[in-house]
């Protein structure tokens, strides 16, 4: 199958901590870091998560948001410093390539949000991506 996702990050889980209704999964990417995720329990059980299962973390472009500096105080767990590689501006939207660890993310940001931040090739930024943003897929 293939996916529109431009963020497909190969890993393996070594963490389940489940609720009654979600679970959250500790990845530890090919690249060297770790990804949580926030799943439903039921996910969980269907894909057979446990430590040692081979996943592929998937995030949508637009579910990546790029912080120019470290960022304080926030609930987003998942924060992965990078260089921006490449800026694709569009009239409303930008497509941002940023070179980390956990691989090569993608990010699609508004225009004002690249100009507002000083965005270019070069730049170090932050990743930033939600635990409940973060879908899980058996390979």
């Amino acid at each position: 199958m293939t996916l529109s996702i431009r963020n497909q990050l190969p890993g393996t889980v070594t963490e389940v901590h489940a609720g009654q209704v979600m679970a959250t999964v500790t990845v530890r990417l090919d690249g060297g870091p770790h990804l949580l995720a926030a799943i439903t329990l039921e996910a969980a059980e269907q894909l057979s998560l446990a430590p040692g299962r081979p996943v592929h973390a998937l995030v949508k472009s637009t579910q990546v948001a790029l912080a120019a500096r470290r960022a304080e105080g926030l609930s987003i767990r998942n924060r992965f410093p990078g260089t921006i590689t490449e800026v694709r501006p569009g009239e409303v939207m930008a497509s941002v390539k940023i070179a980390t660890a956990a691989g090569e993310l993608t990010a699609v940001i508004t225009r004002d949000a690249v100009a507002d931040l000083g965005l270019f090739v070069g730049s170090e930024v932050i990743a930033l991506i939600k635990a409940t943003e973060v879908s899980l897929a058996s390979p």
